[in-house]
């Protein structure tokens, strides 16, 4: 398949699990890829498995909490490849698990900081970018806590609460031009950040899911995918759940 052969795409927290294999799958269908995390090793790695491949490929840090990254890695977006059609963002952070009486300050604002206003960065460099390139999509990757709360998490859902509601007033700012923004809500994906969650945790996750198993990235990477494509032409300003039935419970 081939349908980004003439498109260049930006995703952030690149470096591994979910944005890894968004990177991934956008090359193998012909995109030229922007990978960025601030891990810049990781990000290296990513775009090494791409050019391996036979993809064009840029890896690059970033800070996702630094809008001067987020101009940097656009500019150089356009500069590499010509322009920039597509963007996901997708870079985040788990938080700590604590009520919302004393929970930590610090904790509340690197959540915002990374989950939020990261978004928040990325797409007010991104869409004017896009746009001059004729237009193209955004996906933002929220959460399954996007649209539900489990207790002790005010930052994460707050945060990805807001990215929905974020995503909705791009959508209309820049539907007459040309560019479709929408977000994705995972539920639990087996992916590196799981594993700092001991056995008994692991099962009690995955009880929460109807399917009675974690997602995976590759499934993430397929809804993304076709947001992120023609095939979606009609779809903007919505948020699409991956989450095994998790939400139905």
């Amino acid at each position: 398949m081939s349908r980004f052969s003439s498109k260049s795409a930006l995703v952030t927290g690149a470096g591994s699990g979910i944005g890894r294999r968004i990177a991934e799958a956008l090359a193998r269908e012909g995109a030229k890829v922007v990978v960025t995390d601030i891990d810049e090793t990781a990000a290296k790695e990513t775009a090494l498995g791409i050019a391996e491949a036979g993809g064009r490929v840029l890896a690059l840090r970033q800070d996702a909490s630094n809008p001067d990254d987020a101009q940097d890695v656009v500019d150089a977006a356009v500069s590499t490849f010509g322009g920039l059609h597509l963007a996901v963002n997708n870079a985040g952070v788990g938080t700590k698990i604590s009520p919302v009486g004393g929970y930590p300050v610090d904790e509340w604002t690197r959540a915002m900081d990374v989950n939020l206003n990261g978004v928040f960065y990325g797409l007010r460099t991104q869409l004017p970018a896009i746009a001059a390139s004729g237009g193209g999509a955004v996906v933002n990757m929220s959460s399954v806590l996007g649209s539900v709360a489990r207790p002790g998490n005010p930052a994460y859902v707050a945060a990805k609460h807001a990215v929905v509601g974020l995503t909705k007033v791009a959508a209309l700012d820049y539907a007459q031009q040309g560019v479709r923004i929408n977000a994705v809500g995972p539920a639990y994906i087996d992916t590196p950040l799981l594993n700092r969650f001991d056995d008994d945790t692991r099962r009690e996750l995955i009880s929460r899911h109807p399917l009675g198993r974690l997602g995976t990235a590759q499934e993430v990477a397929n809804l993304v995918l076709f947001l992120l494509s023609a095939e979606a032409s009609f779809i903007t300003g919505s948020y699409h759940l991956v989450d095994g039935g998790y939400t139905t419970l």
